[in-house]
């Protein structure tokens, strides 16, 4: 018993002990924690690119190839990244219905759970830019007025100043940005589909790209109104504006046409 309550009072015993038991707790971590959840982890995805590959290969193959390498009807899908197929996918853009000038909106044909899959396959061919967070793009906080900035900088000469579209050439058009989910406008910005430019992280920052879905939330939102009444789509002058210059400059016009008509005959009699 001495010997044993000697070396309690040694220096060196809660040193050891607390070694010891930091060992036992971090091997026990190592042994059963990391392991298993990276392994679920692991499963999960694998299963998510397995059902992924079998819907690509029923509704996508048969355009962009059997390896999304592509063909002449459509695109390879290496490298655009999952955020690209949630985009495409999601707003019913994917799969096309018919070919044309540009893919239109519609109603999205695949669940959620199955546009995941189908984007985790598309993410596996190679890497690229990946589903946003709901963080990345809420406007929550964004400077709306730098939104503004750099919508009208970057954006309004094709899709309005408000986000309203607009027409471009050979048959394309800029679509409207009113009830477009944030995340998608987001997406939209990292992947540049069709006839838009992409707008990386490196080119334009993550918190910009907030701002400029803080803009375009609150210019289209129902509590916001125009000041000079009807906004006739956000192409710049109100309606007061175009009612002056059609109509008030149009009876100007007519008023100095018929004194002129008038003086005429005066001098002819």
């Amino acid at each position: 018993m001495k010997k044993l309550s000697a070396r309690r009072r040694h220096p060196l015993a809660a040193v050891v002990v607390l070694l010891f038991a930091l060992a036992v707790t971090g091997g026990l971590y190592a042994a059963f924690a990391p392991a298993d959840t990276a392994k679920a982890d692991d499963t999960a995805q694998s299963l998510a690119i397995e059902e992924g590959k079998k819907l690509y290969s029923v509704g996508c193959a048969s355009c962009h190839g059997t390896g999304g390498q592509g063909t002449s009807d459509g695109p390879s899908l290496v490298g655009v990244g999952a955020a690209a197929v949630d985009f495409q996918v999601a707003t019913g853009r994917m799969p096309l219905q018919q070919q044309g000038a540009q893919a239109p909106r519609k109603k999205a044909i695949y669940t959620q759970a199955e546009i995941d899959q189908l984007a985790a396959y598309i993410a596996s061919l190679g890497a690229g830019p990946s589903v946003p967070t709901k963080n990345q793009y809420s406007p929550d906080g964004a400077d709306i007025a730098k939104g503004g900035e750099l919508f009208r900088t970057n954006c309004a000469q094709c899709h309005n100043f408000t986000g309203k579209g607009g027409a471009l050439s050979n048959g394309k058009y800029a679509p409207s940005l009113e009830g477009v989910d944030p995340k998608h406008i987001y997406e939209a910005m990292q992947t540049g589909p069709q006839n838009m430019p992409s707008f990386p992280d490196t080119t334009m920052s993550e918190k910009n790209k907030k701002d400029i879905i803080a803009y375009l939330d609150t210019v289209n939102s129902d509590k916001t109104k125009s000041p000079g009444g009807l906004e006739l789509g956000g192409l710049g002058p109100v309606s007061e504006g175009l009612f002056a210059w059609i109509f008030g400059l149009g009876a100007l016009i007519a008023v100095a046409i018929w004194v002129a008509a008038h003086t005429a005959k005066a001098k002819k009699s």
